[in-house]
Parts: C-alpha cells; sequence; structure tokens
C-alpha cells in the first residue's frame, strides 16, 4: 500500500461517515487531485480560522491512475473506470501485487487503502465521491446509481442527475461500490465538474466536495458558506435537473471513429443528425436528445451519449 497514493486524511473529532473522494480515475482528469488537495488543506485550518468548527467521520482522498497521471494519458493498458467487475476484483485481491501490473496494480493499492482504513475506523456509513472531468465543454452533472441515497446525494449537489448510466457502461466504480459488491451501507455518486482544463473545474470540485460532506453530515450547515451552491447552480442553469441515458456509442481501437467539431455536453441534438464519423462511414443520431461527453481525445471507449431529460430545468429555482 503506497502512502503516496493518498493525498489527504482528517480525522473528525466526533465518530461518523467515512467519505472517499476519488481523484484522476483517469489519469488526463486532474481537476479532482487538486480539489481534493485543496480541501484537506481547508479542513487543517478551519478549526484556527473557525474555533466552533466540528468534524464528524474520516475524510480520505486516493490517487486513481498514478502511472496514467505521470504520463497525462486517460490509462496505460485499460481503463481503470472500466475494470471494476466481481470478476477482476476477485483475481486481483488473489494475486500478489508483485504479480500485477499496470491498471490492475492501481485496482489493488486503491481496494487495500479503502479496506484498511474502513476496517480501522468502523464507519456509520462509507460514501464514495468519484470525481471526474471531460473532454468537452458545457455542463457539471453527477451520475448515480439506482440506488435512493445515491440519487438522493447526486440530487442534493446542485447538478444535473443523470441515471441509468450503469446500463451502457460496464466496470466503473459505481457498479463495484455499493452495498451488493463492497461493504454494507455503501453510496457512490461521480461528479463530472467541467472540461479538464478549465480553471473553474477545480472549483467546482471542490464545491461539490464540501456539499457532498454537509449532506451526509460530516459538516453542519452553518460552516458552509453559501458561495458552494452558487457556483454549481450557476453552472447549471438552463440544464435538465433529472436526465436518463438512452444510448451509449461504443467503440474500439481501430475504428476511427472522430467526432465532428464544436460538440458540448447537453447540446440538443436530432435523431439523423450526423455527428461524428468512423472507417464505415457516418455515425448519426439514434433519436432526439441531449449528447453527453462526446470523446474529444483518443483513447476512450465510449464515443458519445445520448440523454433524455426527464425533469427539465426550472427557472422558478433559481
Amino acid at each position: 500500500m503506497r502512502r503516496s497514493r493518498i493525498i489527504g486524511k482528517h480525522q473528525g473529532q466526533l465518530k461518523g461517515p467515512m467519505l472517499v473522494c476519488l481523484g484522476a480515475m483517469h489519469g488526463n482528469e486532474k481537476a479532482g487531485l487538486r480539489a481534493i488537495s485543496l480541501m484537506s488543506k481547508m479542513l487543517e485550518v478551519e478549526p484556527i480560522t473557525n474555533p466552533a468548527f466540528m468534524f464528524r467521520g474520516l475524510f480520505l482522498g486516493i490517487k486513481g491512475n498514478m502511472a496514467a497521471m505521470r504520463k497525462n494519458l486517460r490509462y496505460i493498458k485499460k481503463d481503470l473506470n472500466r475494470i471494476w467487475t466481481p470478476e477482476n476484483v476477485n483475481r486481483v485481491r488473489q494475486t500478489p501485487a508483485e504479480n500485477l501490473s499496470d491498471e490492475f496494480l492501481e485496482m489493488k493499492e486503491i481496494l487495500e487503502i479503502i479496506e484498511y482504513y474502513y476496517h480501522r475506523y468502523k464507519p456509520e456509513k462509507l460514501y464514495i465521491l468519484d470525481l471526474h472531468t471531460t473532454t468537452a465543454r458545457g455542463g457539471i452533472f453527477s451520475i448515480v446509481t439506482d440506488d435512493p441515497h445515491s440519487v438522493k446525494l447526486g440530487v442534493e449537489l446542485h447538478a444535473p442527475v443523470i441515471k441509468g448510466m450503469l446500463e451502457g457502461i460496464k466496470g466503473t466504480t459505481l457498479h463495484f461500490f455499493n452495498e451488493d459488491h463492497f461493504f454494507p451501507g455503501t453510496t457512490t455518486v461521480v461528479f463530472e465538474s467541467g472540461q479538464h482544463d478549465e480553471p473553474l473545474s477545480v472549483n467546482r470540485a471542490i464545491a461539490a466536495i464540501t456539499n457532498c460532506m454537509r449532506i451526509i453530515g460530516c459538516v453542519r450547515g452553518e460552516d458552509v458558506e453559501n458561495r458552494h451552491d452558487s457556483l454549481l447552480i450557476e453552472h447549471s442553469t438552463g440544464l435538465p435537473k433529472l436526465a436518463e441515458l438512452a444510448y451509449c456509442h461504443p467503440i474500439k481501437e481501430g475504428d476511427g471513429f472522430e467526432m465532428k467539431p464544436g460538440y458540448h455536453n447537453f447540446q440538443r441534438v436530432e435523431k439523423g443528425e450526423i455527428i461524428a464519423t468512423d472507417k464505415k462511414g457516418d455515425i448519426t443520431s439514434p433519436e432526439d436528445g441531449l449528447i453527453l461527453m462526446p470523446l474529444y481525445q483518443p483513447q476512450g471507449e465510449d464515443g458519445f451519449f445520448i440523454i433524455r431529460e426527464l425533469v427539465p430545468f426550472d427557472p422558478a429555482e433559481v
């Protein structure tokens, strides 16, 4: 277990939940890393500037794909956020670290750290906030599981919530870190804070961590500044409150996939609209909807997603 994988750790004076924040599960998505590091520093100094501040629980920040981070790549051999199947996890647990390499070694070390602190601290509940960014601009959003706790947490982060993504992709942290496959009382949410290189992606990730800590009871509402809510609400204005996956376009190496330029998250597309090409020709949208995570980088297993609105934006809520 490499201690260098731990970005920061803060244990409160009061017993409470364990919040694990994952940054850079994709090595070129570094905004989450910076946000977790800054949050760790803020938790250290908060009691000095606010003597009444009390933290409940354990906060733990963990680096994701460290090898890919060093090369600024999404992954080295396999996408670290597509291999979290029960079969892979069982094999990795039973295999000595010296016999593992690349993403499977990263997986083993992440598992070992989370399990070590879980058994040591024995939290009331375990929450995992997996921080990501996208290649395209156009909005922030949360991805949740079917677990009502995950949906509730996603909604209260003040960003559009996308349901049904687990059906379109496989082997993500959302698939594994839940009560079915991990410890009882485990809830996971993915938060996409913006475009990879956008400076505000760090600020929005900090706001998401802060709001998450308030929602699950690590910090009191009166200790959280309104600007965190305001930042997330501002960047969610005009976006659907709740949406679901309608279509996922899988790609593989050698397809020659290329998005048409200029698409951004939550942009409206029409059925039959040419939005990408590959070696077979034009790729059209299979239905009317909103495009999400159009791929503008060489690595990736998903070309784009189409989502449909369930609960549209309500200007009266702003």
